[in-house]
């Protein structure tokens, strides 16, 4: 009588409102320390908007050797992109965050004490490999911390904390400023080996990604961490099921430590599966990884952020002063507009925030292009068009940042295989990087040869060819495991109807497992 009755209340609850998990605050410190190396990027980003002005006139250079010190970063990032994938699977994620904020503090000093333009190039190059580093491991690390359910909060991070030092160079900018030319810049560039150190100190915290744990046979310490980041003990158990399974371990096979095959012939399959034999999913992935970080950077958001100031001037603002305010509304904007996508991507999906993203950049490109031109041909001074070239400056920013700012590195580093993770990300940053450094170290020239305007107007089509390409290309991957999303690869239009069926089998078997 009373096994019927405890049926019968266990029946009745099932019908209970499935109650929302907490949000795991162990995963939610780990993915903010290991966010706080993409405050690296962010602040030279900024910085250096405005040190270039005082950095022109105290070294006496001339508009190409200005793009070239502002962009090369994003070329010597590489060597630290190239480096990192190799380097996480070896070291660990945790160590390669260390090294990464290490490099970047030796750079930092070094361009604080630069005594002239050679020696500026050498200390960006350094401070060029630390940035590579931390672009590459950030997201990597953040996703695989990350429980499912807020995968996609986390993994955003990165880009928030990048905003974050964009914000923090432009107050530094505007704040050094008043200093004596020759020490102003020097100040503006130094004071960003301070993030770095409070990075070394932090990452004593972190424990070691579980996925890495387990791919070198650490499967006692993986079940530690994961029952640490996870939102319930079962989801850890499905969570470790699903990593042996990509790691190639038994499903049974539950020692502590267990030898794991091929971790260094593997390496060599790795490109040649990325590269040479893909699968058709794998080829999908590459193909949306590649075209996600090249539409974000060709569109023209680096151009913006790195010269603000510049931009601004052409629009009509005279003094130093009135530049350097406006730019800080740029990070300010950008700030806020990434702490709200932070909250929609695992409300609204990845998709749908996206495809309202980029539609929202083409329109501010095309009208910012067409507001410089107005104002570039006009003999008087227009002050509806210089106030509608700073909102649509501050808009385009604001729905970059709302979208395709965080979306790119979330779902880059979620789509890929365990077993080419590191490497497809490395891949994902070098696209970003060199795109990045192209638009970055030409964005002047192309200014001065076909207007202001007319390197908009170029922005904003192939910001439309992005949205095309991502309507078509990419499928959405919210609430799926990171072993889950290959799944929806390889289909195209196979992602309409596949999560709600993927969810609810995720669902069973978590009841399974309860």
């Amino acid at each position: 009588m009373e096994e019927g009755k405890a049926a019968a209340q266990k029946s009745l609850e099932d019908f209970d409102p499935k109650k929302a998990p907490k949000r795991n605050k162990f995963a939610f410190a780990c993915a903010i320390l290991a966010s706080m190396t993409s405050i690296l990027l962010g602040y030279d980003v900024g910085v250096m908007s405005g040190a270039v002005i005082y950095i022109k006139r105290d070294l006496k250079l001339t508009d190409v050797q200005i793009e070239i010190v502002v962009g090369i970063i994003n070329l010597y990032s590489l060597v630290g992109s190239c480096l990192a994938g190799r380097t996480s699977d070896w070291i660990g994620r945790r160590y390669t965050i260390v090294l990464a904020g290490g490099i970047f503090f030796t750079g930092a000093i070094l361009m604080g004490f630069s005594p002239n333009y050679p020696f500026l190039m050498f200390a960006r190059f350094v401070a060029g490999v630390g940035i590579g580093y931390a672009l590459m491991i950030a997201p990597v690390y953040t996703a695989e911390v990350s429980p499912p359910s807020c995968r996609g909060f986390l993994t955003s991070f990165p880009e928030v904390f990048v905003n974050g030092g964009i914000l923090l160079g432009y107050i530094s900018n505007y704040g050094f400023s008043k200093l004596p030319l020759h020490m102003g810049w020097r100040m503006m560039l130094g004071v960003g080996a301070v993030p770095s150190v409070i990075l070394a100190v932090g990452v004593l915290a972190m424990p070691e990604s579980p996925r890495w744990l387990v791919m070198r046979g650490r499967l006692a310490e993986a079940a530690i961490v994961l029952n640490k980041i996870s939102d319930s003990p079962q989801e850890a158990q499905l969570r470790l099921a699903d990593i042996k399974a990509a790691a190639g371990i038994p499903e049974n096979c539950n020692d502590d430590v267990v030898q794991v095959a091929n971790q260094n012939s593997g390496r060599e399959g790795v490109w040649k599966e990325l590269l040479l034999y893909p699968t058709p999913a794998v080829r999908h992935i590459l193909i949306a990884a590649l075209g996600l970080h090249f539409f974000q950077q060709a569109s023209g958001i680096d151009a913006v952020v790195l010269y603000s100031p510049e931009i601004f001037k052409k629009a009509g603002l005279e003094s130093d002063g009135e530049q350097l305010l406006a730019t800080v509304a740029v990070g300010f904007a950008k700030t806020v507009f990434i702490l709200v996508a932070t909250f929609l991507l695992d409300r609204v999906g990845r998709r749908p925030l996206l495809l309202t993203s980029v539609g929202g950049m083409v329109f501010s490109l095309l009208t910012l292009a067409v507001s410089l031109t107005i104002i570039d041909r006009s003999r008087a001074v227009l002050k509806w068009a210089i106030g509608l070239s700073i909102a649509t400056v501050l808009s385009y920013v604001s729905t970059f940042s709302v979208g395709a700012g965080p979306i790119t590195w979330v779902y880059s580093s979620e789509i890929f295989p365990l077993r080419l993770r590191a490497q497809g990300a490395a891949m994902g940053v070098v696209v970003n990087r060199v795109t990045s450094g192209v638009i970055s170290m030409t964005f002047l020239s192309l200014s001065n040869k076909i207007t202001i305007g007319g390197a908009f107007f170029i922005f904003g089509g192939i910001a439309m060819c992005g949205w095309i390409f991502f309507f078509t290309m990419l499928p959405e991957t919210q609430g799926k495991t990171l072993e889950e999303t290959e799944e929806c690869f390889g289909k195209f239009g196979a992602w309409s109807h596949s999560k709600g069926n993927k969810d609810s089998d995720k669902n069973a078997e978590i009841e399974l497992v309860n």
